[in-house]
């Protein structure tokens, strides 16, 4: 295996240390005089960094892209920060991996080489080539699979007629590679349709290896997507044999098989990223189609919140911003934040203005034609709107021309900028994210940890972070909407209007509790950990 210390690490920021958080929030308490609470924090800086005990468990991470190798989606982010939050935990983490040609060259050219070896994949006994390229960066070790014929395109999507016997192969490469290594988990962690098969792998054709006595989790990240093709295509290129193309497992049409279904299926646990999400997909609304398979599974489903990457998204230690910021001084900072937005982005220069950040994919799944019917509504004299994002045409022309109708006041960024994203989320006082649907969301944690007040959907992970202002006891982190309805988003963004203008101390109270909230990936990783645990 190759050592940590032969890998040139990428520099990483380094997030504030638990006493400097605690000393941020007696400096405040003691600007309000209330003593009793600055020597409850105070004793807080006595208290021991918490140090997991449990007991060590191995775990392999299975997927289709990892930031900061390949990232399109909130996937990768977790990919990503998990394994990094379990070595925390007693975890021994190994994240397997794809070798896109598309991963910059900074991090190929520092792989190891760890082996390679012919496997046999198709239904008439066809074999490929199986590389293995290592990398080892924040106690973790990144496993590639390296094969040219499947990896050799400039993304990691395509198409399904390429993205079914790229992942077919994928998911069967990874438990050789293993056995290869013999590297043996006690739990096998696997991400979405194109790490499906892992199971189902293990189940059959790997029963008889030392990879047997692992378990297997599958993590749902959108059910939207599933891997679904003609039954004939996916029986030829995974090489599964036909007893598991029934409905119980893999069928799921007369002609179809779908990777996702035997995944879940196969799986000794199934695990999604909200605990409501986890509700709402064993309903038809939210099911895809799955949502009869999901509820015969219920027993082995559970809901865990994801976090945010602490050492990405630090307000206080983020090189993006226009100016840091912690609890002591957020309030003020924020404001030079957004004058600084205003002025980049050409909007009128004016710390009265209500500034709605919007930073998502551009299509109905976002709540996108919400927003187009009441934007004209929300625009006055006093508000402006941030859109960051691509998607579909008829929303990438419809805020084009918002921008053009409310020149000044609305700015449509049709692209996407990770430097312009973290200045909208310091800069602006709400962002919104009116979502159909949500398993998790990022944006929604990100933007109340920079002190930007959510207005949210109440769908899936947005329901579980954000609870609705409540304007009698001052309580309550965002504003929210039930029913997917136009006139309900109007009425939340309004709500939020009126807080602002008309109650600014209880608005900017709300900013500080937003911003004192632990979002981070600690929680959710000791949830796993005893998932694993109960499992092994």
């Amino acid at each position: 295996m190759a050592k940590e210390k032969d890998v040139k690490t990428p520099k990483k920021r380094k997030a504030p240390s638990k006493k400097a958080v605690v000393k941020q929030k007696a400096a405040i308490a003691e600007e309000s005089k209330e003593k009793e609470l600055v020597e409850e924090i105070l004793a807080e800086v006595a208290a021991p960094e918490e140090i997991s005990s449990t007991p060590r468990r191995s775990v392999a991470f299975i997927g289709s892209e990892c930031y900061p190798f390949v990232k399109t989606g909130g996937l990768g982010d977790v990919m990503h920060a998990l394994p990094k939050a379990l070595v925390k935990q007693n975890c021994d983490v190994k994240v397997i991996l794809p070798r896109y040609k598309c991963i910059p060259w900074e991090y190929q050219e520092k792989m190891i080489y760890r082996g390679a070896f012919e496997m046999d994949l198709c239904a008439d006994g066809r074999s490929f080539y199986v590389g293995i390229m290592e990398y080892v960066w924040d106690g973790v070790v990144y496993d590639f699979i390296d094969n040219e014929e499947f990896f050799s395109n400039g993304s990691p999507y395509t198409n399904l007629v390429d993205d079914i016997p790229k992942y077919c192969y994928f998911a069967k490469a990874a438990l050789a590679a293993l056995n290869y290594m013999d590297w043996i988990p006690d739990i096998i962690h696997c991400h979405d349709w194109q790490a499906a098969l892992v199971p189902v792998y293990l189940r059959t054709q790997f029963e008889h290896t030392k990879l047997t006595t692992a378990k297997t989790i599958l993590t749902i990240h959108n059910l939207r997507f599933q891997g679904i093709y003609n039954i004939p295509t996916i029986r030829y290129w995974s090489g599964l044999p036909d007893h598991l193309f029934c409905k119980d497992v893999l069928k799921t049409s007369h002609q179809d098989a779908n990777m996702m279904k035997g995944g879940l299926a196969y799986a000794n646990m199934i695990t999604t990223v909200s605990p409501t999400y986890a509700g709402e997909i064993q309903s038809a609304y939210y099911g895809e189609t799955l949502d009869a398979h999901l509820r015969y599974h219920s027993g082995k489903l559970r809901g865990i919140i994801n976090g945010i990457d602490y050492d990405i998204w630090d307000p206080a230690a983020d090189g993006r911003l226009y100016a840091n910021y912690t609890l002591h001084n957020a309030l003020e900072q924020k404001k030079e934040n957004k004058r600084r937005l205003q002025e980049e982005l050409g909007l009128t220069q004016d710390d009265g203005k209500f500034v709605i950040g919007l930073i998502s994919r551009l299509t109905d799944q976002k709540g996108l034609d919400l927003v187009n019917a009441i934007l004209s509504q929300v625009m006055d004299d006093h508000t402006q709107v941030v859109v960051l994002g691509t998607g579909d045409r008829v929303y990438e022309d419809s805020f084009r021309y918002y921008e053009n109708a409310f020149r000044g006041s609305v700015c449509s960024n049709i692209m996407y900028d990770e430097t312009r994203a973290h200045r909208i989320y310091a800069g602006a006082d709400a962002l919104l994210v009116p979502s159909r649907f949500e398993p998790c969301g990022l944006t929604q944690l990100i933007a109340m940890h920079y002190g930007t007040i959510p207005i949210v959907r109440e769908t899936g992970g947005l329901k579980d972070t954000v609870e609705p202002y409540n304007m009698f006891t001052n309580a309550g982190n965002g504003f929210t909407f039930d029913r997917y309805d136009a006139g309900l988003l109007l009425d939340a963004i309004n709500r939020a209007k009126t807080l602002y203008f008309e109650a600014r101390s209880c608005w900017d109270e709300m900013v500080l509790r937003d911003m004192e909230k632990d979002l981070s990936w600690e929680n959710s990783a000791k949830q796993y950990k005893d998932l694993y645990l109960g499992l092994t």
